[in-house]
């Protein structure tokens, strides 16, 4: 039997840590002997949703010093960017929501608070107009991380443009920082939420740690 891991998820814009996807990776990973930490993200509240609170709070989960930090949609920049601030272990990042913001400023509705639909309550609920101001200003993958990364992409995404994605991964290798076995995982059919790909998903995280492992 192997040691347990620890995993720490990073769940997505207006999501929760009982999300679909943190269910469906502890059904598929809880018996490979997976612990899987999901800190609550909507902080200081998701009204005032603030991406500088969302990383120390990120950090401070990490503490745990996960075997792998698995990052969903705004989840995958939560992760890139505790990379950038030192923490080490290895990264999948799951739809990742690069070039997100750039959809949302032209998207979003007049008015201050706006709302949005929170998949973690069910209902819309109102979020502050200066989070997606903020957001214009978040680019933690601008450079590679420094822990070896697997992304998982959906061709079929609609929320996030395939094609930035794999740009920014092209600008990754281009730059000879990224760390060797890294990987990109593209799902043909896959969409935003991955959930139907469960199978997949499990594995990229599997063979990141195993990676690492040997």
């Amino acid at each position: 039997m192997n040691p347990e891991r620890r995993l720490l998820y990073l769940h997505g814009f207006a999501s929760s840590p009982r999300g679909r996807k943190v269910e469906l990776l502890q059904k598929l990973l809880g018996p490979r002997g997976f612990e899987i930490l999901a800190p609550d993200l909507n902080v200081p509240s998701f009204a005032l949703l603030d991406f500088e609170a969302i990383a120390r709070a990120a950090l401070v989960a990490a503490r745990s010093t996960p075997d792998v930090v698995v990052g969903s949609s705004l989840g995958a920049l939560v992760a890139l960017e505790i990379a950038r601030r030192g923490v080490p272990a290895p990264l999948v990042l799951l739809a990742p929501a690069i070039g997100v913001a750039d959809r949302w400023a032209g998207e979003l509705p007049d008015g201050d608070p706006v709302r949005m639909l929170h998949h973690g309550t069910g209902r819309e609920e109102p979020i502050h107009r200066a989070f997606f101001e903020q957001m214009e200003h978040v680019r933690p993958e601008v450079d590679p991380p420094k822990p070896p990364v697997t992304i998982v992409m959906g061709r079929k995404d609609e929320s996030v443009p395939f094609d930035r994605v794999a740009s920014v991964w092209a600008s990754w290798r281009k730059s000879g920082r990224l760390r060797p076995g890294s990987r990109f995982v593209e799902i043909p059919g896959g969409d935003h939420g991955l959930t139907e790909f469960g199978e997949i998903l499990a594995a990229a995280i599997r063979g990141r740690v195993a990676t690492v492992e040997r």
